[in-house]
């Protein structure tokens, strides 16, 4: 029954990885064509601003690239020599991501600051109908991605890439109508300082949840402490030590644990095993359990947690 259901929310997650592939193709095509365009754009209105909304639809494609490739490795099966598939693929894209954002947004502010000390003329015709087709299609994109980041590191800095992208080009159709009704330059600057900001916020938030997936510490609200002392508090369950909690990728949470039960328990282990892995599954959202039960502590007993509790 167990082995059942595993198997069927394997062929579920699989489905729904070869969907979301579908809508990074389109988004990719589309993001793409908005590259083109807004560069060409900028050229010829002279717009900081545009150039420095291309440079960063050009990282939403390479974002949606290594995204896209991420997913359909998380497709591929395990391996004897990569026991857990390719989940982590997900976390790496997403930690790329992240730096080569923080990166770009440097680059933007930079260039901003020249631009302030310096303003030039900008042809604000062209520049107000590129912004407009920019937007129009980053909607479209989020549009596509709605929904699809919800637990899922890796689409979420996709579409983290796109919400900056999109809101650039909300800066650069208002910084269009205000240029266009004051003439004053040094707007375009500003609004590249401000789409820089944007950027490097979602990058840096993008960034830290990977290195701390990484880095193998325990998913959020998840940690060992909180953990132990819940299954501390199931009847069979004496103590809880050596545990182990760590996340493949954002959405895949591990455990493993040494489980020592009472001495005058009559519940058959395998009860037991089925009962804490379902409180692990459904309150914490840990899929993937290896757990030792014992009757008396073994020496490693005291290593973590609970003890404190029950002495």
């Amino acid at each position: 029954m167990h082995q059942h259901n595993h198997s069927q929310d394997r062929q579920h997650s699989h489905s729904h990885q070869i969907h979301l592939q579908k809508k990074f193709k389109i988004a990719l095509v589309v993001t793409f064509f908005v590259f083109l365009v807004e560069v060409i754009g900028g050229i010829w209105s002279g717009s900081l601003a545009l150039l420095s909304d291309a440079a960063h639809v050009m990282s939403d494609v390479l974002s949606l690239l290594i995204s896209w490739f991420a997913i359909y490795l998380s497709t591929r099966p395990a391996t004897s020599s990569r026991t857990f598939g390719y989940h982590r693929a997900e976390v790496f894209a997403a930690f790329i991501n992240g730096i080569s954002l923080i990166v770009i947004s440097g680059w933007i502010f930079y260039e901003a600051y020249n631009r302030y000390l310096s303003p030039e003329e900008i042809q604000v015709g062209g520049m107000f109908i590129v912004a407009c087709f920019g937007l129009a299609a980053n909607l479209f994109i989020l549009w596509k991605l709605h929904g699809e980041s919800h637990g899922n590191l890796n689409v979420r800095s996709a579409v983290l890439h796109v919400i900056g992208d999109t809101l650039s080009s909300v800066a650069v159709v208002i910084g269009g109508v205000l240029i266009y009704w004051t003439s004053w330059y040094p707007i375009d600057a500003i609004l590249s300082f401000l789409i820089g900001g944007i950027i490097l916020i979602g990058a840096f938030n993008v960034t830290k949840e990977a290195v701390h997936i990484l880095l193998e510490n325990s998913p959020r609200n998840t940690d060992a402490h909180t953990v132990a002392s819940y299954l501390c508090k199931l009847p069979p369950v004496k103590d809880v030590h050596d545990m182990h909690i760590w996340s493949l990728c954002s959405n895949y949470n591990a455990l493993s644990a040494h489980v020592v039960i009472h001495e005058n328990n009559v519940i058959p282990q395998d009860l037991i095993l089925q009962q804490i892995n379902k409180e692990l599954q459904t309150r914490f959202n840990i899929n993937h359990t290896t757990l030792q039960l014992e009757h008396i502590a073994c020496t490693q007993s005291g290593s973590l947690l609970c003890n404190a509790q029950h002495s």
